[in-house]
């Protein structure tokens, strides 16, 4: 495989399994030094030792990116590990209530507001200052979902937060770009990873039929998509939202 990012530094949150993980694994392929993040450090870890076994540089830090000073700290730990940061997939994100908006909890609304987009502000916010801090062009990649451009009956509070997410990275990337740092949203349809394991077959199967490609994708094929973005090979590609869905959005 190209290392193609030998030298750099990158970031992933909720590191510890699914898409994450297959980002981290592929940041390390690629040849970037990694830091993971998770709130599972057990989980987390596991994957960092995967990716030194494979002969990459990973470490692991445990952090709450729904807390703003824990997302301070997880990019000056970064910095301070590796020297820099190049890189940030704001990847970590929950499911959350499932209800109809009327009967939709407020305490299901603040979480999953708080852990899918305020933690992306958070991050982005210290992702941004350690990036300027550097004489070097920088890249970073928000994790929204196909939700981010479509609604979906059940999931108000998720639906609202990954929209929020591509609103503030197409705000960032205007920002940014004359300083050299490129913002991107990736919007995932259903991925086959274990979220979705402990759902029953006839769910899955009405899940497929939701994507024309007649699968669910894989985390791989995210991964792939994040690296590229990652790279100077989409150096004049900022601002965008890039949906990876099967033809989900096509329908």
């Amino acid at each position: 495989m190209e290392k193609d990012l030998q030298g750099k530094v990158a970031l992933v949150t909720g590191a510890a399994s699914g898409i994450g993980e297959a980002i981290a694994l592929l940041y390390g392929q690629h040849g970037a030094s990694v830091m993971l993040s998770d709130v599972n450090e057990e989980r987390g870890q596991h994957v960092t030792d995967q990716v030194v076994a494979e002969g990459g540089i990973a470490r692991f830090f445990k952090a709450d990116v729904g807390d703003p000073r824990q997302c301070q700290q997880l990019i000056e730990e970064t910095v301070s590990a590796f020297g820099g940061l190049d890189m940030a997939c704001n990847n970590a994100g929950i499911g959350g209530e499932l209800n109809l908006t009327g009967d939709y909890s407020l305490e299901g609304w603040q979480k999953i507001i708080n852990i899918n987009l305020n933690s992306v502000f958070y991050c982005l916010k210290y992702e941004l200052e350690a990036m300027l801090n550097q004489n070097r062009p920088g890249s970073i990649i928000n994790m929204a979902s196909i939700l981010g451009q479509v609604g979906t009956a059940m999931s108000p509070g998720y639906v609202a937060a990954k929209h929020g997410v591509v609103g503030l990275t197409q705000t960032a990337a205007i920002e940014y770009a004359p300083k050299g740092i490129r913002i991107n949203a990736v919007g995932p349809a259903y991925i086959d990873t274990p979220l979705l394991g402990v759902l029953p077959q006839d769910v899955k199967a009405m899940l497929v039929g939701l994507h024309p490609i007649g699968r669910l994708g894989r985390a791989e094929e995210v991964a792939e998509l994040v690296i590229w973005l990652s790279s100077e090979k989409a150096s004049f590609v900022t601002g965008s939202y890039y949906p990876i869905d099967g033809g989900y959005l096509a329908r």
